[in-house]
């Protein structure tokens, strides 16, 4: 069996030694072709000669590049300095920002119910209409209301007449006091039914307490109407916009009225800037917190009524703060805070210094250095996660 395999694996040298010799005669002009030229010849043996000739040579070609690589890193220290990028430390205003959760609001948002029981006869507002105060907005039918005051004034006009002229009379010492204090009675009463009957009927004319925007016509004309029980319009005034919010107890001291706030609404992607204009005196005991209100700008009418809003309350500023990105901030061992800054020895080069320092309040994405850094300093804000003291660096910017 063994030697049947020797034969086989002999033969099957021979064979290939063959080919490979008749593959090089077939191509031993290819050599000095160019590939265009070998491709036209359609001669698939040359051109396989050719393709081998190529890979061989770029197979040199990169063991040369690499021979080159390893040369350059042995002649050239520099190449192996870490590259790093700087920021130099300025005084600048920091300020920190506790957030808190809040609701939009309005004072004017209001259901409007009817203050008379009838027939709803007119509806003169739709959805979305701007109303300025005072304007009427619907009517009541008044059951013959206005029928009966016009009985009572003719009546109360008689007796004013009647009580004009017995005053009259009474001051020319005509009459008795009985018939003036009559006249007078008479008279007064029957202005007092104008007076209740006017206000009857005044109450079957709904008109707007404030300016706002008709939200919503909750009852359509021709239905029946009871003071308190039908609303007939929601009316929203989206001028005088504020943001109420429960802050916690132990900020007390830090917030009061004029305190600098910042309040953001995401939901329509928007940011400003205001002040606390109330603060509240009562602390509420289920989650010791008092509330806080915050007015709003809404020239454009894109904040509304319930919107959840973030609001942002300056509860400490420096005005010449050192601040530095919070990623460049490390900790030894030790646990102590450290950076490490450049100190310049040419153009590009220079060597990394470690400084201990003492690091304040932490906003978004900045830290206040209380102590170790002056400004002036360059300190390290890339490239510094793995350096050493006294390392050379390269500035990569």
């Amino acid at each position: 069996m063994k030697n049947k395999r020797s034969q086989y694996y002999t033969i099957m040298k021979k064979f290939v030694f063959g080919v490979a010799t008749l593959l090089l005669i077939s191509c031993g002009n290819s050599e000095n072709k160019s590939v265009k030229e070998v491709i036209d010849t359609n001669d698939l043996a040359q051109i396989k000669s050719k393709k081998l000739e190529l890979s061989e040579r770029q197979r040199e070609i990169n063991t040369q590049i690499d021979m080159l690589d390893a040369a350059i890193i042995k002649l050239d220290p520099e190449r192996n300095i870490p590259l790093v990028t700087t920021k130099m430390v300025v005084d600048t205003s920091f300020r920190h920002f506790t957030e808190v959760q809040g609701d939009v609001a309005t004072k004017e948002n209001i259901l409007i119910y009817p203050e008379f029981s009838g027939l709803l006869r007119e509806v003169y507002v739709k959805e979305g209409q701007k109303v300025n105060k005072g304007a009427i907005l619907a009517r009541i039918d008044d059951g013959g209301l206005s029928s009966q005051l016009a009985q009572i004034e003719a009546q109360a006009a008689l007796a004013k007449t009647t009580f004009e002229r017995q005053k009259r009379l009474w001051e020319q010492n005509i009459g008795s006091e009985i018939q003036y204090l009559e006249a007078k009675t008479n008279y007064d009463a029957a202005q007092n039914s104008v007076n209740q009957i006017r206000t009857q009927v005044g109450k079957t004319v709904v008109r707007a307490p404030f300016t706002g925007v008709i939200d919503q016509v909750i009852s359509d004309q021709g239905v029946v109407v009871n003071p308190g029980q039908n609303a007939l319009f929601r009316l929203v005034n989206l001028d005088n916009m504020y943001v109420q919010a429960a802050v916690p107890e132990s900020y007390l001291g830090k917030i009061k009225t004029g305190t600098a706030v910042v309040v953001e609404i995401a939901a329509i992607g928007q940011e400003f800037e205001g002040v606390v204009r109330q603060v509240g005196n009562f602390i509420n005991p289920d989650n010791r917190s008092f509330q806080i209100e915050v007015a709003l700008p809404n020239k454009d009418g894109q904040i509304k009524p319930n919107l959840i809003a973030t609001v942002k309350l300056n509860d400490y500023t420096s005005e010449n703060a050192i601040i530095v990105p919070e990623n460049t901030i490390q900790q030894n061992s030790q646990g102590q805070t450290l950076v490490y800054i450049f100190e310049k020895e040419s153009d590009s080069t220079g060597v990394a210094k470690r400084v201990i320092v003492e690091t304040g309040y932490t906003y978004r994405e900045d830290i206040e250095i209380l102590s170790g850094l002056e400004p002036g300093d360059l300190i390290i804000i890339e490239g510094g996660r793995n350096l050493r003291d006294d390392q050379k660096v390269k500035l990569k910017n």
